[in-house]
């Protein structure tokens, strides 16, 4: 069966409601597997960290509604229980239509919801905003109310009167709790790497999930599905897996406390074509390993460690010798390493890989779904391809930057996206894919096909100067 956490807005308490049930189950032996609307990767990675298993993100707008369903019952029917934390508001979507919300998601896999909602100065209004979401929509199916930030047994008491006055089953009151609070960075919440301590933590929030929710209820609510296929073998053709398996190409990818936003799949997705992720650690002043045929460079917060790797002299010169030469794939923070400099949190500039032609500053939010529309042959793109991707960050790309013209690079694509003007984006050609549009892999198979062939080109790998 499973269940969906919503809420009605960002900040109600979906991932404080989400960690405690996977502490909670991960504490007494049960295998809890996590999901998350949207394409979030903070929440994720603390999800992770509670359950002990990746957690998956189901989101219909960037991945499509089938591979949400082959996710959903491929990982969690290997699971003994199943939670899908949402996103924003219940019915909050793209613009302001409901499309890729919490409600969709829920529509989508006939789960029922558990609305968590901020119980703080409320009483008898708690009603009027319960009946508004428990009937907004007749085919969502209301489980049940957790009511977060009660502050006495009084408020708690007051708050179970106002409903079960309509009908309503509380399933828990979260209190206020210095052990509940969750520290926020620029961009949402904290990476899990952040958070110390995390098996006391887990301990404890095993703990409030037994004294403040009704266990018994979510037991039954978060019952795992039924079991569906693998879904990264389910992908992948047959003849595609055994020739993958015949020559195997290690792809180097960045993986430390700058470049951490990645989805789970995109390595399952390597592994299983043949291209073993060997991990790279740019803040270690680390050359890129010499046995990778490929670099990928995800997303993260390189804005925060700028100074820090400015001084990284060997990794900044590998991807100077790297690039031309051989496949580099880059997303965001990745794309922020390539270019000539990035302004840090104070402003200040720092020096980076300068293979791209831009210079990096703070600026204006961009955050949102965007549709791609190939106009060339690239790197992991053909001309007329279109695609969906993701973008969200904070910084601004400043292309006037003298003596680093480069003609054989080349517009990405043209992005679209709600009430954003179409433009031309990225930089590309046979050997680079930079951008700061995320993509899913593992719901576009032929992207990771394109890589492989790319690789392939490559002739075997020569020993990157360091």
């Amino acid at each position: 069966m499973a269940c969906v956490i919503a809420a009605p807005s960002s900040g109600s308490g979906k991932t404080l409601l989400s960690l405690l049930l996977s502490a909670w189950a991960r504490c007494r032996k049960l295998k809890l597997q996590p999901f998350k609307v949207g394409p979030d990767y903070l929440d994720p990675q603390l999800l992770s960290a509670a359950a002990g298993r990746p957690c998956r993100n189901l989101d219909p707008v960037l991945c499509g509604p089938d591979w949400v369903q082959r996710s959903f019952h491929g990982f969690g029917g290997s699971a003994d229980l199943a939670l899908v934390e949402g996103v924003m508001g219940l019915f909050d979507g793209v613009g302001v239509s409901e499309q890729g919300s919490t409600a969709a998601v829920a529509c989508l896999l006939q789960l029922p919801v558990v609305l968590v909602v901020d119980g703080s100065g409320q009483a008898a209004s708690l009603a009027a905003l319960v009946k508004g979401f428990r009937d907004h929509d007749p085919r969502i199916q209301l489980a049940g109310v957790v009511l977060n930030r009660v502050s006495s047994p009084r408020h708690r008491d007051l708050l179970t009167e106002v409903l079960e006055g309509i009908g309503i089953k509380l399933l828990g009151c979260l209190p206020r709790d210095a052990q509940l609070d969750l520290p926020s960075r620029h961009l949402g919440l904290a990476p899990a790497h952040e958070l110390a301590d995390q098996t006391p933590r887990l301990k404890a929030w095993c703990a409030l999930a037994e004294a403040h929710l009704d266990l018994e209820s979510f037991r039954t609510l978060l019952r795992a599905p039924t079991a569906g296929e693998d879904p990264i073998k389910g992908i992948l053709p047959e003849a595609q897996r055994k020739g993958a398996q015949q020559r195997p190409i290690p792809v180097a990818v960045a993986e430390d406390e700058a470049f951490h936003f990645r989805y789970p799949e995109t390595r399952e997705l390597l592994d299983a074509m043949g291209m073993p992720v060997v991990a790279w650690r740019p803040l270690d002043n680390e050359a890129i390993p010499s046995a990778a045929g490929g670099l990928m460079l995800p997303g993260g917060f390189p804005e925060q460690h700028a100074s820090r790797l400015s001084q990284c002299s060997r990794s900044l010169e590998s991807i100077r010798n790297w690039y031309g030469q051989r496949p580099i794939y880059a997303e965001c923070g990745g794309l922020l390493l390539l270019g000539r400099s990035l302004t840090d949190l104070q402003g200040e500039p720092h020096a980076m890989a300068g293979v791209l032609p831009f210079e990096a500053s703070k600026g204006n939010l961009q955050v949102g779904y965007r549709t791609l529309s190939s106009a060339a042959d690239g790197l992991v793109l053909r001309q007329g391809d279109r695609l969906s991707g993701h973008e969200f960050h904070r910084w601004q790309l400043n292309r006037d930057v003298p003596g680093q013209e480069q003609p054989s690079l080349q517009a990405l694509w043209q992005v679209d996206g709600w009430r954003t003007r179409p433009r031309a984006e990225g930089w590309g050609n046979q050997t680079i894919h930079a951008s700061w549009v995320h993509l899913h892999w593992a719901s576009c198979t032929t992207i990771c096909c394109r890589w492989r062939a790319a690789l392939e080109t490559v002739s075997s790998p020569s020993r990157v100067t360091p």
